[in-house]
């Protein structure tokens, strides 16, 4: 799996870490953020969709 480096601006990866961990919903930052862009991804199709933005290529 490629790796990639960000930068993340301190209030919002606070944010992050408050969701990872035992008592968080993720395991790991990597897993919080891959779930995010999945999630974001996958509204933007939905977006395209409405505005027949779509092509064969993406549904």
């Amino acid at each position: 799996m490629p790796k990639i480096s960000v930068e993340i601006p301190k209030e919002l990866l606070d944010d992050l870490d408050a969701h990872v961990g035992d008592d968080g919903k993720f395991v790991n930052r990597s897993d919080a953020i891959r779930a995010s862009i999945r999630k974001t991804l996958d509204l933007l199709d939905e977006i395209d969709a409405r505005h027949d933005r779509l092509t064969e290529d993406d549904e």
